[in-house]
């Protein structure tokens, strides 16, 4: 479609020089900010404008409240609650492209999750690019989102409250106990954690240890029984050794992970890491991925098989054909994915397969 208006969007326009824009030769360009406007771009574009809008983030610091207008076929519902980050991890550009952290009007979250339950969503996911630095109540990181959680569970027809990946360290002991008070708020925690090596977390500038992220896993075991316990890791990070890799996958076994996101070192130019010697060959990224994935499955299908012969609930999702048969399908409140024939969600769990726990 010729007369069609481009727009490119997000971090990775933002982190471009406006020379290397010029040459995308897209007709508009939208960063980190603005996103809400872009109805209003795309308009003035097709006017015959020229309409760039590339937010310094690094100077712009106001938080751009978007939301949904209408329900879309899903039960769950994801809110940002926070933008920016101040960590500065060695391998990540999200601080020079989403500058520095703000966070959202807890007032502003609550509306709008009492707009999303009149629209039908029964769970709701908080999340932001460093949820743990959430600021408001005068108070910040785990005071703040408890306090939160505490609003928004008053809202009457909320199931579910969901919160997205987490700073090992906010997970102390008390925030746990707090925490498991809050009935709807699922036992499923996703700890970021990159890598299980000491050594390899100090060349990330990582800002805790693996014996601090045990720590917050035990806070939450005491409190909650079985608790999925999900995270994501980096593979093949510079320097990584193959005894750095065997301390990772060890670690793994130690928190007995529900679910590892796992991901192949990618450079990003402007990082520190970028610049850094003994970068990891592809081939031996790729190995270390396959090796971690396959491992990875097994924990969870041990975490999910934990659960067989006992009562689960799910929200339903949608109706799914397997093997010939129609299923309602949705996730039980530690996020493993469950199929049963019975409409109202419920059932006992019978056995673990493809990735789903099958309930009668």
């Amino acid at each position: 479609n010729e007369s069609a208006a481009i727009i490119a969007a997000g971090c990775y326009i933002q982190a471009l020089s406006n020379e290397e824009r010029d040459k995308l030769g897209f007709d508009g360009y939208i960063g980190t900010n603005h996103k809400g406007e872009v109805v209003e771009i795309v308009e003035e574009i097709l006017k015959g404008k020229n309409v760039q809008q590339v937010s310094d983030m690094l100077h712009e610091c106001n938080y751009e409240n978007i939301s949904l207008e209408e329900k879309g076929e899903h039960t769950r519902t994801y809110i940002k609650i926070q933008d920016g980050c101040n960590q500065f991890c060695s391998y990540c550009i999200i601080p020079y492209t989403r500058g520095r952290v703000r966070s959202r009007n807890p007032e502003d979250v609550v509306a709008e999750a009492e707009r999303m339950v009149e629209l039908g969503y029964e769970e709701l996911v908080l999340t932001g690019i460093h949820l743990s630095s959430y600021e408001a109540y005068g108070e910040k990181g785990g005071n703040a989102l408890l306090k939160l959680m505490e609003e928004l569970s008053g809202i009457e027809r909320l199931k579910r409250i969901r919160l997205g990946s987490l700073e090992p360290r906010v997970v102390t002991q008390e925030f746990a106990e707090k925490l498991s008070s809050l009935k709807k708020v699922c036992p499923q925690f996703h700890l970021s954690l990159q890598s299980g090596s000491d050594t390899v977390l100090r060349r990330m500038n990582r800002k805790y240890s693996t014996e601090e992220y045990l720590a917050g896993v035990r806070a939450l075991k005491t409190v909650y029984d079985r608790p999925a316990i999900t995270t994501d890791i980096i593979v093949g990070f510079p320097g990584e050794t193959d005894e750095e890799f065997k301390e990772t996958i060890e670690f793994t076994k130690k928190v007995a992970f529900s679910k590892v996101h796992v991901f192949q070192y990618s450079r990003r130019k402007g990082t520190k890491a970028d610049t850094m010697p003994d970068q990891v060959s592809e081939q031996i990224k790729k190995s270390r991925s396959g090796e971690l994935i396959a491992h990875e499955e097994k924990l969870g299908q041990e975490y999910a098989e934990s659960f067989i012969g006992e009562p689960q609930n799910i929200l339903v999702e949608e109706i799914e054909s397997i093997d010939g048969k129609d299923y309602y399908t949705g996730y039980n409140e530690r996020y493993i994915r469950c199929a049963t024939m019975n409409k109202a969600g419920e059932g006992v769990a019978v056995k673990y397969k493809n990735n789903i726990l099958f309930l009668e």
